[in-house]
This record gives structure tokens, C-alpha cells and sequence, in this order.
């Protein structure tokens, strides 16, 4: 029976269960909706990080070990860049360059960002539902002890993930695009990637009519925390900061809060401290092999105990 599955993502974590989902579902049983709270622009061009990280993992571009940009890439037009004293400091590939001209190319034109989006991943041979969670601009903003006020790549890769953040805020006025709300609207499942909660998750969560749309779909998450340390990148440090936590599945859990029915988490974590059901299985993707099997474990456990 067909069945109308959302996932909210960002990052590598998001992109390589999104990988998985993509194989374990037909092109119309999914919906991926990408967090934009980090795009940016640079050298005059509209930078996309999370979707194109999901986009070039779904077209197995990808490099499976590091899991962002191109698997095949050389930087010519950087070094260049930094011959001409441009900034550096965000690593432009030359063939993702193409992607990022492209895009930028069409958004002048007038297309909205759903749009470009669809058709890049289209000639990528991407065919599942890719959307980008606004057609707005919603940029995330992390105020820092240090530096005050940064935008997530400013803070991320500028600066190493180092400043602490004590409060992120986002653009005002910005709304889920027509095609997310009509894919929550339709969504039987809603899965929330193990990505990061505060900046790839909540940019979707807090765009409005989110809280209602999740209201009827079964919202599980996986937790993006393994034995009180994050997967990849800064999390457990954030969680620390802004919640005052120890870093664990329940943490996240507590974050999400009542939209949540149900969590995946890593084998060995105690469930004890959860509120709502829970599945412990091995959540760790470091093949695509592992990405496929975890997704198949989430729409097995949706489909014999959230029913």
C-alpha cells in the first residue's frame, strides 16, 4: 500500500538517511524537505549547503566517507580566487561552482527556488520530491559570546564551529513554500533526520503553520546523538550551551517535544528517560549499505508499532 512519507533534513547526517530512504521508497512515496536556514552568498552567488549536500548524495556524487561536495573535484577556481585576494575561506569546487552558477543564474531570471531546485536535481537524475523548506530567504543568525552575531557558515567554517552560541534567530516574514505544505498536509509519515536539532531542524520548525501541519502525520526523529557524543559536527557542544543538558537521544527528544511520537536511537541507549516510543537499532551510516538497512528499520517499526 502506498504511503505518503516526509523527511525534514539537513546536513550529512540528513543527506545519507535520505539516501537510504530514497532507495527504499518509490520516487512518488517521498518527500524531502531541506533546511535553508544556511544558505548564503558568496562570491556573488547563491549557496545552498544542505541541498546540494542531499542532492549530490542522491546522485551518488558524493563522497560516501566525507559525505558533502563532490566525490571527483579539483579547485582551480579558487586558487585563483586567492591569487586576486578574494575570500578563501569557504572551499568552492570547480564542478560545484557550475551548480551554484546555475542556480544563481535562474534565480535572476525570476524562477523561485523550488523551482531551480527541481530541475538541477532533475539533470542530476534525481527524481524524488526535493524541496526546499521556504522559497524566502530565512537565514539562520547564531549570536555568539565572542563574535556576536554570525550566519552559519560564518560561524561553521569561518570560525570552526568555535565561538559559543547562546541564541540563534531567524529572518522574519519567511513561509513554507506551497509544495511543503501541501506534502505535510498529505505526509502519512513524517521521519526528522538525525541532523543537527538547532540549525537544520528548527529553521524548518519554526517557519509558520508548521505546528499544525504536524499535528495529524506520525512524526518520528533519529537521534543525531550516539552514546553522548554527536555523529558529525558541534552538537553535543550546542546542546550543552543553549539547553544546559548533557547530550543524549532524550535531550533531543525534549527539544522536538509534543510533535514527537516516536524515536530512533543507537543500540545500548537508555529509552528510560523518553516520554515516547522508541526503537534502539544501529543508527551509525557509514556505507550506503548502512543508510538503506536504518531507513528499512524506521518504515518497518512506523508500520508494526505506530500504527
Amino acid at each position: 500500500m502506498s504511503r505518503q512519507v516526509v523527511m525534514l533534513c539537513g546536513g550529512v547526517g540528513g543527506a545519507r538517511l535520505a539516501h537510504g530512504m530514497y532507495h527504499a521508497l518509490s520516487q512518488d512515496e517521498l518527500t524531502l524537505i531541506v533546511n535553508t536556514g544556511d544558505d548564503f552568498e558568496h562570491w556573488g552567488l547563491q549557496i545552498c549547503p544542505d541541498l546540494d549536500t542531499v542532492m549530490y548524495s542522491l546522485a551518488d556524487l558524493a563522497p560516501v566517507e566525507r559525505g558533502w561536495g563532490l566525490e571527483t573535484e579539483s579547485f582551480e577556481a579558487l586558487d585563483m580566487v586567492k591569487r586576486y585576494g578574494g575570500e578563501d575561506w569557504f572551499a568552492l569546487g570547480d564542478r560545484d561552482l557550475a551548480t551554484h552558477l546555475m542556480r544563481s543564474q535562474r534565480l535572476r531570471e525570476g524562477h523561485s527556488l523550488t523551482s531551480v531546485t527541481q530541475g538541477l536535481a532533475s539533470s542530476l537524475g534525481v527524481h524524488c520530491s526535493l524541496l526546499p523548506m521556504s522559497d524566502d530567504s530565512c537565514a539562520s543568525v547564531l549570536m555568539t559570546e565572542d563574535w556576536g552575531p554570525l550566519s552559519f557558515q560564518q560561524w561553521f567554517v569561518k570560525h570552526q564551529a568555535k565561538p559559543t552560541v547562546r541564541d540563534i534567530s531567524w529572518a522574519y516574514g519567511a513561509n513554507a513554500s506551497v509544495q511543503v505544505q501541501e506534502a505535510l498536509a498529505a505526509a502519512d509519515l513524517v521521519v526528522i533526520a538525525p541532523s543537527n536539532p538547532y540549525v537544520s531542524i528548527d529553521p524548518i520548525l519554526q517557519l509558520p503553520k508548521m505546528d499544525n501541519l504536524l499535528e495529524r502525520p506520525t512524526v518520528i526523529a533519529v537521534s543525531p546523538i550516539v552514546h553522548g557524543e554527536a555523529v558529525k559536527g558541534p552538537l553535543a557542544q550546542m546542546i550543552r550551551d543553549l539547553s544546559g543538558q548533557a547530550p543524549s537521544p532524550a535531550a533531543v527528544a525534549r527539544h522536538y517535544g509534543e510533535c514527537l511520537d516516536a524515536m530512533i536511537m543507537e543500540s545500548g541507549e537508555p529509552s528510560d528517560a523518553l516520554s515516547v516510543q522508541s526503537l534502539r537499532t544501529s543508527t551509525i551510516m557509514k556505507t550506503r549499505d548502512d543508510s538503506r538497512r536504518l531507513a528499512d528499520r524506521i518504515l518497518e517499526f512506523t508500520e508494526s508499532s505506530l500504527k
